[in-house]
């Protein structure tokens, strides 16, 4: 091969395996020397340009991976989710149908008394609220005297010292003078606190409004003060169940950055691992290690 064609095969790069310099001889001598000599250099040509040119990065091709479900645990069987159902629409339907009674001069207790057709309406509207919240509250004792869950749930929401060393933690933790926060079992003393409250509540309600509904009755056998008593610790007590679960109830499982805009808990009665992890890690070591024992058990 002659020097010149050896010094294009040099400076493009293209004499850097033994067989390709026979091969080019070969056509060398069939197409002429000249002839091959431009092609090569075309060629060269054209590879300087393509390695100019900007590269594309390298991409991984997408790959769409199964999406893994959490593994859910259920704390609240369905008699329990159908009892704070009924609960909850019955107190609902007495704050719509009772407030606007203690608050009568403001115009929108008028304007909801108007909207639900006058007074007589609303209080066959409040008598059926309170016919559903007797009837929770009588379905729930007959539910935590009957049934072994009730009974161990009415156990577990006793309250405890537990839950008063658990409440200064909280209040250390939320002030930032320690990290470490309270570990709750089943029910925190939050939601002892929620229990509790309303169970006080329907046994003030129940018994005053009886009174008031059944008064020509009741008056047969009781002063009338103590109907006015009744009529003042109905209206009362009323407020104070409105604010409660407006600023304590709601917030908690509603409106609180960690939960907003619901916790699904009521409607399925599951908590995700990491939310049992976070709000109740005494309870869900209990289940594990009930699982355990009853997956052991079954391999034996």
């Amino acid at each position: 091969m002659s020097d010149s064609l050896d010094r294009i095969l040099t400076e493009a790069g293209l004499d850097d395996e033994a067989g390709r310099r026979d091969l080019l001889e070969a056509l060398a001598t069939e197409v002429g020397e000249e002839r091959l000599s431009q092609i090569i250099t075309a060629m060269a040509s054209a590879k300087s340009r393509a390695l100019s040119k900007p590269q594309a990065p390298l991409t991984e091709p997408h790959v769409s991976h199964p999406r893994v479900e959490s593994k859910t645990y259920l704390r609240f069987n369905l008699s329990t989710r159908i009892q704070h159902g009924v609960m909850a629409l019955s107190v609902l339907i007495l704050i719509v149908t009772g407030l606007p009674l203690k608050f009568h001069d403001a115009r929108l207790s008028q304007w909801v008394m108007n909207l639900m057709g006058g007074i007589e309406v609303s209080a066959i509207v409040h008598r059926v609220g309170a016919t559903l919240l007797i009837g929770v509250g009588l379905a729930h004792l007959l539910y935590i005297s009957l049934t072994r869950v009730g009974r161990r749930d009415l156990f577990l929401l006793l309250p405890r010292f537990k839950d008063l060393r658990d409440w200064i933690l909280m209040l250390k933790y939320y002030v930032g003078l320690t990290e470490e926060k309270a570990r709750f079992g089943r029910f925190s003393y939050i939601e002892k606190f929620d229990y509790w409250a309303v169970y006080w509540g329907m046994v003030i309600m129940i018994t005053s409004g009886s009174l008031l509904w059944f008064q020509d009755f009741f008056l047969k056998f009781i002063p009338k003060w103590m109907l006015d008593i009744a009529k003042e610790a109905h209206s009362d007590e009323a407020l104070l169940a409105t604010l409660a679960i407006i600023v304590w109830h709601f917030y908690n499982v509603h409106f609180s950055p960690a939960k907003f805009p619901m916790s699904k808990v009521f409607i399925n009665g599951k908590l995700t691992r990491e939310e049992m992890e976070d709000e109740h890690p005494l309870e869900l070591e209990e289940m594990e290690k009930e699982s355990q024992g009853r997956k052991t058990k079954s391999e034996q």
